[in-house]
């Protein structure tokens, strides 16, 4: 029965998207409307869990240093985009960011914390700058510190996922799968 529940809620949190908008920081404060905006894109929350998913793979130090990385260097790159920086192909690395993600957790790729906190960190700049650049009439401060909540909490999403799952007997199969899923999903954003 646990196992069951276990495989129903990885199946449930794989194939979610929030049901709202952005919402108007005008109407809901700009803390809240940080903390919804990256639960309000497919693209950010498959990241999200992508990367919480690899640091459970990875276990030991990753479990902390990888979504720290990613949530350091996405801040970094909001504050690329509120001073005027220009990033190009922001988009299509964020697009790639769920396929590559995705992949390593379907391959389970092992590598040095460090490489893999760089790994994500790259990616993270471009979600960062992305978050910048939809910034709109909120104020910088409070919405940044809404979507690095919310960051935070899809990553520890991911990782309380992955470490359930990895608890049965199947649970490495179940990760990588999730992977995979993850991974097509970036595919199709791409060709939409």
């Amino acid at each position: 029965m646990k196992r069951r529940l276990l495989l129903a809620a990885a199946a449930f949190a794989a194939s979610t998207v929030p049901a709202f908008a952005h919402l108007d920081p005008a109407e809901h404060g700009s803390l809240l409307a940080g903390f919804t905006h990256p639960l309000s894109g497919l693209d950010h929350v498959l990241v999200m869990i992508a990367v919480g998913l690899w640091a459970a793979q990875i276990d030991g130090r990753a479990l902390w240093v990888v979504p720290l990385a990613f949530v350091g260097t996405m801040a970094f790159g909001f504050g690329l985009a509120m001073a005027g920086v220009h990033l190009p192909f922001v988009e299509p690395a964020i697009l790639a960011s769920v396929v590559a993600l995705g992949l390593l957790v379907a391959m389970a790729v092992r590598m040095e914390t460090v490489a893999c906190a760089a790994v994500v960190g790259i990616f993270a700049l471009f979600h960062g700058y992305a978050h910048g650049g939809e910034l709109g009439a909120a104020g910088a401060l409070p919405f940044s510190t809404g979507f690095v909540i919310a960051t935070a909490l899809l990553h520890a999403a991911g990782i309380g996922l992955g470490l359930g799952i990895s608890r049965l007997s199947s649970g490495r199969i179940i990760s990588r799968i999730l992977g995979g899923i993850t991974a097509f999903a970036g595919l199709a954003l791409i060709f939409n």
